[in-house]
C-alpha cells in the first residue's frame, strides 16, 4: 500500500482496503472540485494539489466515518472539503512566510506572485464553501467556524502574544487554531455524517484538537531536522521569518533564566539577519544539537498520548486501533 498514506500499512487489512479505495475516489473528486474554465485558475488551483501531500485530513474523515457508515451521504464531500480548505490555507501561508518552496516544488507566489497566490487560495476557499452548502447547514456552520479559527490563528501568530501573555500558552493556542481546528472538523464531520454511535462526533472533535497540536509540534522538529529534498520545505524557514516555534521558545526561556553562552549565542543568531542561506544554515545546525529539539519531540509525544487517551472513549475495534496507529504515525513521521 502507498507509503504516503500515514498509518495505512499497519491497520486492519479490510479497513485499510476500504480507506485506500475511497481515498482514490476522493483524489479524483479533489481535481473535479477545482476545475475551472478560467485559463489561469486551471493551473494555479491545481499547483499544490498536483505536488502531492499526505492527505491526512481526508483520511481522518474516512477513519472517523468508519465508526458508522463510511458510504453515507456527505462523507466524501466532507473529505474533499477539509482538504480544499487546507490547500487554500497553504497558498496564503506561503505568501505570509515568503516560503520559496512547498512539497518539493516552487511555491505559487514564487511562480505567479503574491496576488495570484492569494486569489487562488480565496478561490479554493470558495469551492470548499460550496461543498459545505451541499452537505447541509450544520456543515456550513462548522466549516465557517473553522475558517474563522484559521484566520485568527494566522493573525495571532503574526502579531505575537499580548503584553504579559505567556508565550507558550499563546503558541499552543496558535497551533490549535491554525492546525488542530481543521483536524477537529475532519473527525467531527466524518463521525457525524456517518451516523457513528452517539457522542462519537464529540470524541473525534476533541481528539482532532489534541492530535493537531501534536502534529504541529512534530512539524517544529521536522522543520529543523529534515532537508528540502525530503520535506519539500526549506529547513528553518520559520526562523528566517521570525515565526516562533517551540524549540526557539524553549531556548529563549532558558537564555532568560540561565544566561548560558550557548543559549545566548543561539538567541543572538535568532535575532540577526537570516536572509543569507549560510547564516540560516548555521543557526539550524546549532538548534539541531540543542536540547530544545528533543524537549519538543517529547512534548509532541506526550500530546499524542493524550490524543490516544481520548480515543479510549470509542468502542474497542479495528477503527479505534487504526486511529491510534494514525496518531503515532503523524508524530513519528520523518517527512
Amino acid at each position: 500500500m502507498p507509503s504516503t498514506l500515514p498509518g495505512v500499512p499497519d491497520i486492519d487489512d479490510q479497513l485499510a482496503t476500504s480507506i485506500v479505495e475511497r481515498l482514490g475516489t476522493i483524489e479524483h473528486g479533489l481535481r473535479e472540485s477545482v476545475a475551472s474554465s478560467d485559463d489561469m485558475m486551471r493551473w494555479t488551483a491545481r499547483h499544490l494539489m498536483d505536488a502531492g501531500g499526505k492527505r491526512v485530513r481526508p483520511m481522518l474523515v474516512l477513519l472517523a466515518a468508519s465508526l458508522g457508515d463510511v458510504d453515507a451521504e456527505g462523507v466524501q464531500e466532507a473529505a474533499i472539503l477539509v482538504e480544499l480548505t487546507h490547500l487554500a490555507s497553504l497558498y496564503h501561508d506561503d505568501v505570509m512566510d515568503s516560503a520559496p518552496t512547498r512539497r518539493g516544488t516552487d511555491s505559487a507566489h514564487s511562480l505567479w506572485g503574491n496576488n495570484v497566490a492569494i486569489l487562488t487560495g480565496d478561490f479554493l476557499f470558495a469551492r470548499a464553501s460550496a461543498l459545505s452548502a451541499r452537505i447541509g447547514p450544520e456543515a456550513v456552520r462548522m466549516h465557517s467556524e473553522t475558517f474563522e479559527r484559521l484566520c485568527l490563528g494566522q493573525l495571532h501568530e503574526t502579531v505575537g502574544p499580548a503584553e504579559g501573555e505567556d508565550p507558550f500558552a499563546h503558541y499552543i493556542s496558535v497551533l490549535s487554531d491554525k492546525t488542530a481546528s481543521l483536524l477537529a472538523l475532519a473527525g467531527d464531520l466524518g463521525a457525524s455524517l456517518a451516523g457513528a454511535p452517539e457522542g462519537s462526533g464529540d470524541v473525534m472533535r476533541r481528539y482532532g484538537e489534541k492530535v493537531g497540536v501534536a502534529f504541529q509540534l512534530a512539524d517544529d522538529v521536522l522543520d529543523l531536522e529534515s532537508d528540502a529534498a525530503t520535506s519539500g520545505k526549506t529547513p528553518g524557514i520559520d526562523l528566517r521569518e521570525g515565526v516562533p516555534t517551540m524549540p526557539t521558545l524553549l531556548v529563549r526561556r532558558r537564555a532568560a533564566v540561565e544566561q548560558d553562552a550557548r543559549s545566548l549565542e543561539i538567541l543572538r543568531r535568532l535575532d540577526s539577519d537570516l536572509s543569507d542561506d549560510t547564516a540560516l544554515g548555521e543557526l539550524v545546525a546549532l538548534l539541531r544539537e540543542d536540547e530544545a529539539l528533543e524537549e519538543t519531540r517529547r512534548l509532541a509525544q506526550r500530546t499524542a498520548d493524550e490524543a490516544v487517551e481520548i480515543l479510549g472513549e470509542l468502542p474497542q475495534g479495528p477503527v479505534r486501533e487504526a486511529l491510534e496507529t494514525f496518531t503515532r504515525t503523524l508524530v513519528e513521521r520523518r517527512r
